[in-house]
């Protein structure tokens, strides 16, 4: 009788595993091109290059994106997570956020809402003139307004 009721727990556990896996799959696909990260309909890359953020922006262009927009927690994580299993760190990154056309006016390069704040403590503070957004700063691994003309690696995005 115990052998059967923990056969039977065995075979719950493992449905309800199985279960859970699948709705994260739902999220994550493998139709990105090689080398990017799929995650809820778009695809990440991270670019190792040190460069400007224009810079960044014009070679996201040319991967056929953007700079990275981040619309939640969750894709926070999935990107600071590809950034980690590449470098092995949390190297300070550039993302799509640009408040350059207006200060205090943050946009995304791809045109979507700017909703999601994921601001480190006192951010942006605008010193220096820092019209940019980064990701990984401070302790938290937050976002930051640092000056365009830094020189630094980046995610692009684009639609899957």
């Amino acid at each position: 009788m115990k052998v059967l009721i923990v056969s039977l727990l065995v075979c719950a556990m493992m449905a309800l595993t199985r279960a859970a896996g699948k709705s994260h799959i739902v999220k994550r696909s493998s139709s990105c091109p090689s080398g990017w990260t799929g995650y809820n309909g778009r695809c990440f890359l991270y670019v190792p290059t040190a460069m400007t953020w224009a810079d960044a922006e014009k070679n996201c262009l040319y991967h056929g994106g953007n700079l990275a927009s981040v619309h939640s927690f969750e894709e926070h994580h999935v990107i600071q997570s590809m950034i980690l299993r590449i470098t092995h760190m949390y190297p300070l990154t550039w993302l799509g956020g640009s408040d350059a056309q207006q200060e205090g006016s943050w946009f995304w390069s791809d045109g979507t809402p700017f909703r999601f704040n994921f601001w480190s403590p006192g951010q942006p503070d605008n010193r220096g003139n820092a019209h940019c957004l980064l990701m990984n700063f401070g302790d938290q691994n937050k976002f930051d307004d640092q000056p365009c003309s830094f020189r630094m690696p980046s995610v692009c995005a684009k639609r899957q």
